[in-house]
């Protein structure tokens, strides 16, 4: 569980070196977005969660403001049941529904999931902060550690998948991911997740790509974090954050490029860089609701409802196991 002893502590530095090491080899250049989440880069998510141009955030806070009665109508049975967060965050936008149900004398667990203690730390801090009466269990590791260990209970599991997380897997690997999740799911259990929209095109790429230059501090500060644990030398100064997307896939990509032929240390490895070479770094994939029904079909799921912002740019969607 997580990294609570020396031993589990020594195989995630090695795996991390590990994920970065083979990215960094492989012919296409790739670094895994789940290592931007150090302290510094919780930080800084945090950040671009409340910029104006990053308008996820805003569009499903409006969708639990105008929708708590509903989300809840439509996730409890009036029996006991746990709330599963994936990737839990701040618990921003959690915080309002938790607040909700606790009004309505609904009866449940909380569970937030992420791989970051120190995330998990501050949520369950705030969290019984402003609501000490809540129920919470955190879970520090990957999605699929612990619904493996918490998914044997008999009440009702709501599992939460907010911010248009489902949007950093390409289709084929989204499919794959929500495959396994609905296997740890029992008749009865939920899926309540968020989906981000296709819309215009400018301002998808906007949130990618913000004037105060914070999502590109974001993506260089994994550079800081690898110099950091693994005694690397890039230079930061030496690669430009890069967004692109294409309405057609609706993918949004962020990319590191090198924009000058250079040789990087990391460990024991010499990485070489052509001049213009890129990194891949994060894929944001939007939706439209014919694409959406073929990722529940193919997936293994039923379409219960979904609640929209005004503009309808976001989607909270309730699937249940088929």
């Amino acid at each position: 569980m997580g990294t609570n002893n020396g031993e589990s502590l020594i195989d995630s530095i090695s795996t991390f070196e590990e994920d970065i090491i083979s990215g960094l080899l492989s012919t296409k250049k790739s670094l895994p977005s789940k290592y931007f989440y150090d302290e510094r880069g919780d930080e800084l998510f945090q950040q671009i969660m409340h910029l104006d141009e990053y308008y996820l955030t805003n569009k499903e806070l409006e969708i639990f403001n105008r929708h708590k009665q509903g989300i809840l109508d439509t996730i409890s049975d009036g029996e006991p049941f746990r709330i599963i967060e994936l990737g839990a965050g701040d618990g921003l936008k959690t915080k309002i529904l938790l607040k909700y149900f606790m009004d309505q004398g609904a009866k449940f667990t909380y569970r937030p999931v992420d791989i970051s203690r120190n995330v998990l730390e501050i949520l369950e801090e705030n969290l019984l902060e402003e609501i000490p009466e809540l129920n919470i269990q955190s879970f520090e590791g990957d999605y699929f550690e612990a619904l493996e260990e918490i998914s044997e209970s008999p009440e009702r599991d709501i599992v939460f998948f907010l911010g248009s997380n489902i949007g950093n897997f390409s289709k084929e690997e989204a499919v794959g991911f929500l495959s396994s999740l609905q296997e740890y799911l029992k008749p009865g259990d939920l899926l309540f997740m968020g989906v981000d929209m296709k819309k215009d095109p400018a301002a998808i790429l906007s949130a990618y790509n913000d004037s105060r230059g914070i999502t590109k501090e974001f993506n260089l500060n994994l550079l800081d974090r690898i110099n950091a644990e693994l005694s690397a030398d890039f230079k930061r100064e030496n690669f430009m954050h890069y967004p692109y997307y294409n309405p057609q896939t609706g993918e949004c990509r962020s990319y590191l490029i090198s924009t000058v032929e250079q040789e990087v240390k990391v460990s024991d490895e010499l990485i070489h860089f052509r001049a213009w070479e890129a990194i891949f770094m994060e894929i944001s994939k939007k939706y439209d609701e014919v694409q959406l029904k073929k990722l529940a079909g193919e997936s293994g799921f039923n379409i219960i409802t979904s609640f929209q912002d005004e503009m309808k740019w976001f989607s909270d969607v309730v699937w249940s196991k088929e």
